[in-house]
């Protein structure tokens, strides 16, 4: 794409606010609770790509994941969410952005989840869309939520950003049609992933707007 984005579409975790304790830690609590086994954080983030947490707390149960065991994660998170932060700059930089263009937000967290921790931090309504991993079919790095998420904003793909930390966010982007923007700030973001942007800190983002 060539020119100023009409729209961008924001990662959550890793992006936004940091909470690379606090996600980890709801589902250790919920999968012990449930009668599952003791896991550590590096198996509960080795699992992010397997979806919605539906289909991450199955795995980590060893067992199908009841509608009980989705409420206590999301339970355990509400009481940990008072130690996620924003990241420096994100809040201004967002203010700024959706003073211009709509902007929306793609997690892979469930909506719930994604509507907890933007709560907690004062960022829930600074998105015209917000769109959990459990609201389409297929998880990052399959594009399906960003193309969804541009549909609700009324931006072509072609013609949005999408911001995230991890290879899976780039591959989704990439994909969708829209600009990869690798956050380098966030603690998934790896270097020799494949971006068409890079930026150091949020306020790099104004860039994209022309």
């Amino acid at each position: 794409m060539s020119g100023p984005v009409a729209g961008i579409v924001f990662d959550m975790d890793g992006t936004l606010i940091e909470s690379h304790e606090v996600v980890p830690a709801a589902y250790r609590a919920a999968v012990l609770a449930g009668g599952g086994p003791e896991r550590t954080d590096a198996e509960v983030i080795a699992g992010y790509s397997l979806g919605a947490p539906v289909d991450l707390l199955t795995h980590l149960l060893g067992r199908p994941a009841t509608d009980a065991d989705l409420a206590a994660y999301h339970a355990h998170l509400a009481a940990l969410a008072e130690r996620v932060t924003v990241y420096p700059g994100v809040a201004e930089v967002l203010a700024e952005v959706a003073a211009r263009v709509p902007v929306g937000l793609f997690t892979g967290a469930s909506h719930r989840a994604a509507e907890i921790l933007l709560d907690r931090v004062g960022l829930l309504g600074r998105f015209g869309v917000v769109l959990g991993g459990d609201q389409v079919a297929r998880p990052k790095p399959a594009p399906d939520g960003v193309e969804l998420a541009c549909r609700r904003l009324g931006v072509p793909p072609g013609r949005a950003a999408y911001v995230g930390d991890s290879p899976l966010d780039l591959r989704a982007a990439r994909d969708s049609g829209a600009v990869a923007v690798a956050a380098a700030w966030g603690h998934q973001y790896d270097p020799t992933a494949a971006a068409d942007v890079s930026v150091a800190r949020p306020g790099d983002l104004l860039a994209l707007l022309g």
